[in-house]
């Protein structure tokens, strides 16, 4: 198999008019590098390789400690609240007039939680974006977000209803808390479509102003405990870190390995922690196609840093994009500690008072 085809059979989803032309220009560009290889390899007589080895990732980076606010002193999740959203988000949410309902029940939940929110319409769709400000404006401001919209077919519980009801919850956690940085709160609608949404969101030049980063919620509600029930990516070289599907993966860019870093230092003592798998991929995922399906991928494309943290979707979900992905198969406590560790990491970015990049470059000199 040549590489040209493994990445045409890679990217098996649907994809966005802008992260189409950034992978077709991004690959034209590597190809004449492939390209010029080829010829010093073949003037060398060597056997050209049929298939790409996996990609090496980076770890995240380990950070002096303590560089953030205390991990203890971080707001309380409420696994309460995340079941009564999960019970409302939970149905199909595919068509426009499903759709809508939904967003009028995240609407409300932000109404009712004092929170300034927009409707930003783009063909075919509509992001709902909520914004708190920081009181360091120099500090700029963090966003978190998840899409809202299924398949046709399925209810979508972990798909993503479950990366929704944690964003709705931190909108309840930092309603009235004062950080230094402030926040974004942003739920895409068409991701399923091939990250229309979150495209349209960072196509607007002023969305992108003063943002220090994205942490992006895609699936957070399946376990497995059977050794084996979780895959790895061939293309990937990674190590989870249990043979069992019981982790959280946060994965970055290698541009910015800072946000990555900020999880591992977000959990608590070892003995109680939820296990996380970090990484780092390079190119902005160019070469790992897989890793670019969800709505960080246009982050990475604008130069934003971003993380998308993830159960692992179909890795290890047997019921992704099927109508069996119900509230049922969902493990309620790995989602309120997979809510947890998010909202640790949310908080202790928020208190940074300068800009993540400058304040992590420092860390790490």
């Amino acid at each position: 198999m040549t590489i040209w085809r493994w990445f045409s059979q890679s990217v098996v989803f649907p994809v966005g008019k802008a992260l189409r032309q950034w992978i077709s220009a991004s690959w034209a560009l590597l190809g004449l590098v492939v390209l010029c290889a080829g010829l010093v390899i073949s003037c060398q007589g060597s056997t050209p390789v049929d298939s790409p080895p996996p990609i090496s990732t980076s770890p995240s980076p380990v950070l002096p400690h303590p560089p953030l606010v205390d991990a203890a002193s971080a707001p309380t999740v409420s696994g309460d609240r995340l079941l009564t959203h999960l019970r409302a988000l939970t149905q199909e949410r595919h068509d426009p007039v499903q759709r809508q309902a939904t967003r009028r029940y995240i609407e409300n939940v932000l109404s009712n939680q004092g929170w300034t929110y927009q409707e930003q319409t783009f063909p075919g769709g509509v992001n709902v974006i909520a914004q708190r400000p920081g009181q360091v404006p120099e500090a700029h401001r963090l966003l978190v977000g998840a899409h809202y919209d299924t398949v046709a077919g399925t209810p979508g519980a972990d798909d993503n209803a479950s990366g929704t009801a944690v964003v709705l919850e931190l909108a309840q956690l930092f309603s009235t808390v004062e950080t230094p940085k402030g926040l974004t709160l942003a739920f895409f609608d068409l991701e399923e479509r091939g990250v229309v949404g979150s495209a349209a969101f960072t196509d607007q030049p002023e969305a992108l102003v003063d943002l220090d980063g994205a942490i992006i919620l895609e699936m957070l509600g399946y376990s497995c405990q059977r050794v084996g029930c979780q895959q790895t990516p061939d293309e990937l070289e990674v190590q989870p870190p249990t043979a069992l599907g019981d982790f959280l993966a946060v994965v970055g860019d290698g541009e910015h390995p800072w946000l990555s870093a900020a999880f591992d230092q977000s959990r608590p003592p070892a003995e109680s922690a939820l296990p996380l798998l970090t990484f780092n991929v390079p190119f902005k995922g160019l070469l790992t196609p897989i890793v670019l399906r969800s709505d960080h991928a246009p982050f990475w494309l604008k130069g934003i840093g971003a993380v998308m943290v993830s159960d692992t979707a179909f890795l290890r979900n047997p019921h992704y994009h099927q109508p069996t992905d119900t509230l049922e198969t969902l493990d309620l406590t790995f989602l309120r500690e997979s809510a947890q560790t998010v909202a640790t990491t949310v908080w202790q970015l928020l208190n940074v008072e300068v800009p993540l990049a400058s304040f992590f470059e420092n860390s790490l000199s």
